[in-house]
């Protein structure tokens, strides 16, 4: 699989959404007959998109509204929500913030640490509402944090860094041991994030419920300008799921794969899933949403570090409510709304009635499937050529 890159050095060709194509198959289905759910940690949803937990996307209100609607939304614990009693005042200052400002400011503002009671607070509120309670922190945190929100009544726990791994060493700091941090929650655990074969098979040795599959590839994300580091989202998808077969056959435990990042149309979701993705997670079309706490902007969760920022603040934009980017009707013709309604047509174009169906599918590289035939809209900059 490798090509020669130099003497003694070989590297493999590895793939992103933009360069594959789905083939439609031997027979079609009625778009409103095929099932789009998913199951995570014994729960089934019917929307398998995870809203992911940046703090321009979730808050309470969306974490709430995301569930009505059959998904699920992460609140991160490391951010702005569980640092400031009134969040509103700070996604104020973020959204008036001129370009060049905006990554100073984000760093002061997240020097204030985070208070425990908001941790619980926040949880209480979405729970009082009806809500799904999903939330993130990273590992350093992780047992601190998960006993809080566990006690005030989350449902799910995000222990989630830029590459995670079962093997991480340090002698400065107590490093956060993976199993025994599974095996103490009351609560399903998801794991992120990783993107090779090998990492993905130890951490599900962890006992988590469900991995997050990606380093770098997020709109608001740099870390692959920064650090040089990352795998195109096609080819780590196909590797961690190959993983997770493998898994399943040893153990009989199946694990969840989650596609998180590098997908805004509804295009890239469908190729997640073909890639093999029990679900994806994204960021920047939830930050468009109307419920969205960032007034149209969205910054990546590694922005606010105080030495090397690996993210920085992009403007979205608002579109239109969560409802219509997840049902529609579409108001835009760029592929970010009615993800659902997308989804649920390109499985029936395949021939897949579910979302294992889509596994299957043929997949075939295409690295003029954005551009053939496409030059009005390249040109005129509408449809696909924005």
């Amino acid at each position: 699989m490798a090509e020669w890159i130099g003497i003694g050095r070989r590297a493999r060709r590895c793939y992103g959404f933009d360069e594959i194509a789905l083939v439609p198959g031997t027979q079609t289905i009625n778009p409103n007959e095929v099932d789009t759910s998913f199951s995570l940690g014994g729960r089934k949803f019917k929307v398998p998109i995870l809203a992911a937990a940046m703090d321009g996307v979730v808050d309470v209100k969306f974490a709430v509204e995301m569930s009505n609607l059959g998904g699920v939304a992460v609140l991160n614990l490391d951010g702005v929500q569980t640092r400031y009693d009134n969040p509103d005042i700070v996604f104020e200052q973020i959204a008036r913030a001129s370009p060049q400002k905006a990554t100073e400011l984000i760093q002061s503002i997240y020097t204030k640490p985070v208070k425990e009671k908001l941790i619980a607070k926040r949880v209480i509120e979405i729970k009082k509402k009806k809500g799904i309670a999903a939330v993130s922190c990273i590992p350093a945190n992780a047992e601190r944090f998960a006993k809080i929100a566990t006690d005030a009544g989350a449902d799910f726990f995000v222990v989630q860094s830029t590459v995670t791994t079962t093997k991480h060493i340090s002698r400065e700091y107590k490093t956060l041991n993976l199993v025994k941090f599974c095996k103490s929650m009351r609560i399903p655990v998801i794991i992120g994030n990783c993107v090779t074969y090998e990492t993905t098979l130890e951490l599900m040795d962890t006992g988590a419920s469900a991995l997050l599959i990606g380093v770098g590839p997020g709109a608001a994300c740099t870390t692959r300008g920064v650090l040089g580091i990352g795998v195109p989202q096609v080819t780590a998808t196909v590797d961690a799921a190959a993983a997770r077969d493998f898994y399943y056959k040893r153990t009989g435990k199946y694990v969840s794969i989650i596609t998180d990042g590098g997908m805004n149309r509804g295009g890239d979701i469908c190729k997640a899933f073909a890639s093999g993705a029990d679900a994806v997670m994204i960021g920047s079309s939830f930050a468009r949403a109307k419920e969205a706490p960032g007034r149209g902007y969205h910054w990546g969760m590694a922005t606010s570090h105080v030495n090397l920022p690996r993210g920085t603040r992009i403007y979205v934009g608002t579109t239109g409510a969560l409802k219509e980017i997840l049902f529609g009707p579409a108001r835009v013709d760029d592929g970010s709304q009615n993800l659902i309604g997308a989804l649920k047509t390109s499985m029936g174009s395949l021939g897949a009635s579910n979302i294992k169906e889509m596994h299957d599918v043929e997949m075939i590289i295409a690295p003029s499937i954005q551009t053939e035939g496409k030059i009005f809209q390249v040109g005129q900059r509408v449809g696909m050529g924005k």
